[in-house]
């Protein structure tokens, strides 16, 4: 998952993850002056977190919360509290 510290939706993620025991690697692009374009490059889209599984791009925070919902886990307080 691509982050970065600013990211209200980011640190959702990393919560809904961790709630539903799932590990994740954290890739963090505060550093990285041009990650929208590389955002852009790796998902089609420009915007973090940016969320892959076994490399494929599954999208967003909401993209994950609905993931999450669709396969049957717990997600009844996926929506995020701290955005």
């Amino acid at each position: 998952m691509y982050t970065t510290v600013w990211c209200g939706y980011c640190r959702a993620a990393k919560q809904l993850l961790e709630r539903q025991s799932l590990s994740y690697e954290e890739i963090s692009v505060d550093d990285d002056p041009d990650f929208r374009r590389r955002m852009q490059e790796l998902s089609g889209r420009h915007t973090v977190p940016q969320i892959f599984i076994d490399g494929e791009s599954v999208g967003g925070y909401q993209e994950l919360a609905r993931l999450i919902g669709d396969c049957g886990l717990a997600a009844a307080d996926a929506t995020p509290t701290s955005v």
